[in-house]
């Protein structure tokens, strides 16, 4: 049996429990902000700041990052490994994305943690 080094996971189970936890962990994220949006009547500079100097609010905001690449790599290989049938171009395509998904979370990290 061969070894699939491009999946993220062991197996298509392992993928999907990966999906399925990282979308749990955006979608808590998403609805804390939702609720941030909609208890601050107006959201100044200084609302925001002072959100994002909470330790916890860093950490989670962090953890939201690694989920959304762990959640976006899996879908964009799954996507490619299903339409794009050329290894090359695959290949190609594949590495756009772990370096974009990684400049994400690279800079996000940056922003997140110099406030």
């Amino acid at each position: 049996m061969g070894v699939s080094i491009s999946s993220v996971g062991r197996n298509g189970v392992h993928d999907y429990l990966l999906v399925r936890a990282t979308a749990v962990i955006i979608s808590v994220y998403s609805l804390y902000l939702m609720w941030f949006f909609i208890s601050t009547p107006v959201v100044t500079y200084f609302d925001w700041l002072e959100l994002f100097q909470d330790p916890l609010m860093k950490v989670s905001t962090v953890l939201t990052l690694i989920a959304l690449l762990v959640h976006a790599w899996i879908g964009t290989w799954q996507v490619l490994t299903d339409y794009v049938k050329p290894t090359f171009l695959r290949g190609s395509l594949q590495l756009i994305c772990v370096v974009v998904l990684l400049a994400y979370v690279i800079f996000g990290n940056m922003i997140i943690w110099s406030v």
